[in-house]
Formats: C-alpha cells, sequence, structure tokens
C-alpha cells in the first residue's frame, strides 16, 4: 500500500519527479533504458496510466524519448565540449501551473501577437506535441545509426579485431 502524503500534486507528478531527480543525479544515465511501465507500476504503487503520465511528462521535458515497441531511454544530455553528463533542469512554472487559462487583458488579448491567451496556451502545446513526436523519431534515428555502426564495425573487422 502507498504511504500517504500530504503532496497535494498529482502521482504521476511525484513520480516524474523522482525519475527526473535520478536522470540529473546520473542514476539513469544517457541512453539507458527507463524503466517498463510495468516496473513503475511495481515501484511506485500507481496505475498503468499514472505510469505514462509521468514518462509523458519526462519526454515532453526533453529528458527522455520513446522508441515505438522498444520502451523509453534517457536523452543524452551531454555537453559537446567536454563529453560529461551535465543537466541542470527545472520545470517551467507555466508547465506545473494548472491547466487553467490566465486572465488576458481587458482587451482579451495578451502579448505583443495581440492572439486570446487560450490561443497562445493551445500553439504552445501544439508546439510541444510536434517537439515530441521529433524526439522520438530522433531517438528511433539514434538507435538505427548505433545499430548501423555495430554492422559496419562487423564488417571491417569480421574477425572480431
Amino acid at each position: 500500500m502507498t504511504k500517504p502524503t500530504t503532496d497535494a500534486r498529482p502521482p504521476y507528478q511525484r513520480v516524474a519527479d523522482v525519475l527526473r531527480q535520478e536522470i540529473t543525479a546520473g542514476r539513469l544515465k544517457p541512453g539507458e533504458q527507463m524503466p517498463s511501465h510495468r516496473e513503475l507500476q511495481e515501484r511506485f504503487e500507481i496505475a498503468n496510466m499514472t505510469a505514462r503520465s509521468a514518462l509523458r511528462v519526462l519526454r515532453e521535458e526533453g529528458l527522455i524519448y520513446t522508441v515505438q515497441g522498444r520502451g523509453s531511454f534517457v536523452m543524452d544530455q551531454a555537453a559537446p565540449a567536454t563529453g560529461e553528463f551535465s543537466i541542470k533542469y527545472t520545470t517551467p512554472a507555466w508547465w506545473r501551473a494548472s491547466t487553467d487559462t490566465p486572465p488576458a487583458d481587458k482587451d482579451g488579448k495578451s502579448g505583443e501577437s495581440g492572439a486570446p491567451e487560450g490561443e497562445l496556451v493551445q500553439m504552445l502545446r501544439g508546439a510541444l506535441g510536434q517537439l515530441d513526436a521529433l524526439t522520438s523519431e530522433m531517438g528511433e534515428l539514434r538507435h538505427q545509426v548505433s545499430q548501423l555502426q555495430a554492422k559496419v564495425e562487423k564488417l571491417e573487422h569480421p574477425d572480431g579485431r
């Protein structure tokens, strides 16, 4: 049974926080496969949809990517110059905020674009969805490249040198 908590956030956000901390602390390394939905269900005593939602949050934040039929993997956050794992990520306040649309100004418009606030939020959510899809595609391409590199290595060194 899950321990009672005073944390008012939904369970998927609490699970995402724990996994995010494991990624930032280096316990889950770049390229490493994330625990499966079933493993998350057992570990955190949560429902399947809660596990999926927690992984979705991390995917939307760009911390993990999903390869259809294979699972989710930690995104490579290495600094190009040093090659060290370094990620200092804080979820934006607008993401943590409720889904309620903030009040618009007296004209019912917001920002320099003049678009209503709700419209901007919808556009942003759409852009995040597209980014999520591209991140997943990038993960699949990285996987394919690593498979091709392994095949080339075998062709170049058939005797296993």
